[in-house]
């Protein structure tokens, strides 16, 4: 089985991505963190389906641009993603960023909750940010 796979939901068009550069990047960013890859699952979705995720397995009744499903054990990262593609699409104009680097942002955001960086608490916000800013630096240095 490849470790990380990319899919959509329903009529979800699969966005104009590089897997396999995403998988070693994903990857480089895991292993700073003192983690591997284990078994991760991106589904790209729409709005309405998001939010039904939200309610049936979280009991939120807002949209989101990103649900995370943590399957992780020890040192290896495992888990689901939905990521709304209408979400990270007004977000990326709400925050002045590109479409592409919105969606990076996101797609690293939920492994960066897989790695143990929380974003509720106190503070934990600004630290998740600099978290993801340093990966995306990755990812330009990559590619």
């Amino acid at each position: 089985m490849k470790k990380i796979e990319w899919l959509t939901d329903g009529g979800t068009k699969m966005p104009a991505i590089d897997t396999a550069q995403l998988d070693e990047w994903i990857s480089k960013v895991v292993a700073t963190h003192s983690k591997v890859v284990g078994p991760l699952v991106y589904i790209f979705c729409d709005d309405e389906k998001i939010i039904e995720v939200n309610r049936q397995f979280l009991n939120h009744d807002y949209y989101t641009d990103i649900i995370t499903f943590d399957y992780s054990r020890g040192r290896m990262v495992s888990g689901d993603m939905f990521i709304s593609l209408d979400t990270v699409k007004s977000n990326a104009e709400l925050v002045g960023a590109t479409y592409q680097q919105e969606l990076h942002r996101v797609i690293i955001h939920g492994v960066l909750h897989l790695c143990g960086i929380n974003d509720k608490g106190p503070g934990e916000r600004e630290i998740m940010e600099n978290f993801e800013n340093q990966a995306l630096g990755m990812l330009d240095m990559t590619f």
